[in-house]
C-alpha cells in the first residue's frame, strides 16, 4: 500500500503561513502541520488547530533561526537578548556537539517547547524540527528521551541527510517510535509547486512517504527575510491543485497522518 503524509512546516510562523495551512487542509491535500511554539503567529495557529480538529498537528522544534520559549536567563548560551537563536546552522551544530553546558540548555528548551504545545490543549501527532536539526547526534538523543517521556508517537526521518538519518532510524526502531519510510521535499525545499508534485507522485514507493512543504498566501515580512527564494504561494497552489489530487488518486495513494499509523 502507498500512503502519503502531507505536512506543512512552520505553522505558527506568521499569519500568511497559518492562513495557507488551513486553506490547504480544508480545500486541498494537506493532512498535517508542524507547529512552531515560539513564533509570532503561534497563538493564532493554536486556535486554528482547535477549530479544525481534522488537521493533525505536530511539534516543529526550533533551535536555530527562530525564537526560544524560555527566557535568556535560563538558556544564556543558546539565545541572544531577544531570545533569538543563531542563524548559523553549521556553527551551532558544532557548538551543540562539544559543549556539555549547551546540551543541558538544549534539553531544557526542547522540553519547554513540548510542554507549551501540550499546555495549549493540543495532542502531538508527530515531531520534527526546523532545518532538520533533530538528526544532530546530541539533539536526537535528547529528543528520543523526551518523546518517550511525553508519549510522542512519531518522528520524521529526513532521508538523504546520511549518515545522520541512518542513525536516527536505528534509534527510533530501538525506541519503538513510528516514522516515515520515505521523504519528499528535501531536495525540492521551497520549490514544491504543482509541476514538482506531478513529477514526484508517479515515483512514490510502497510504504509511508512524508511530503513536507512550506505554503503561505504570500512571501512577506519574516518569510521574505528568512526564506526569500521559497515559492510559498506556488506551494499553496500545488496543495490546492485538482491535477495533483487527481494524480494521487490515479496512483492509488492514500493520504494519512502520522496518527493513522498507530
Amino acid at each position: 500500500m502507498k500512503q502519503l503524509i502531507v505536512t506543512a512546516d512552520d505553522f505558527g510562523l506568521c499569519h500568511e503561513v497559518n492562513e495557507a495551512v488551513i486553506q490547504a487542509h480544508t480545500q486541498g491535500i494537506l493532512t498535517c502541520a508542524s507547529l512552531m511554539v515560539g513564533a509570532k503567529g503561534t497563538d493564532e495557529a493554536i486556535q486554528l488547530a482547535k477549530n479544525h480538529p481534522t488537521l493533525k498537528v505536530g511539534l516543529h522544534l526550533v533551535l536555530v533561526e527562530g525564537y526560544s520559549v524560555l527566557p535568556k536567563r535560563e538558556i544564556p548560551d543558546l539565545v541572544d537578548e531577544n531570545k533569538r537563536f543563531s542563524n548559523h546552522i553549521v556553527w551551532s551544530g558544532i557548538r551543540y556537539f562539544f559543549s556539555p553546558k549547551l546540551k543541558k540548555q538544549i534539553a531544557k528548551e526542547c522540553e519547554a517547547q513540548i510542554q507549551k504545545f501540550l499546555e495549549a490543549g493540543l495532542k502531538i501527532d508527530h515531531l520534527n524540527s526546523h532545518n532538520h536539526l533533530h538528526i544532530h547526534p546530541t539533539i536526537s538523543k535528547i529528543v528520543l528521551k523526551l518523546a518517550k517521556k511525553y508519549s510522542i508517537p512519531a518522528i520524521r526521518i529526513p532521508y538523504g541527510l546520511f549518515p545522520f538519518s541512518f542513525f536516527l532510524k536505528r534509534r527510533l526502531k530501538q525506541a519503538s517510535i513510528l516514522h516515515n519510510d520515505h521523504l519528499l521535499g528535501l531536495s525540492e525545499t521551497g520549490r514544491m509547486g504543482e509541476e514538482t508534485w506531478l513529477k514526484l507522485i508517479p515515483h512514490i514507493k510502497e510504504g509511508v512517504t512524508e511530503a513536507y512543504c512550506h505554503p503561505a498566501t504570500e512571501t512577506t515580512g519574516v518569510l521574505k527575510e528568512t526564506m526569500p527564494r521559497y515559492c510559498h504561494r506556488e506551494e499553496l497552489e500545488a496543495l490546492l491543485s485538482p491535477r495533483v489530487k487527481e494524480s494521487l488518486d490515479h496512483h492509488n495513494i492514500q493520504r494519512i497522518s502520522f496518527g493513522d499509523l498507530s
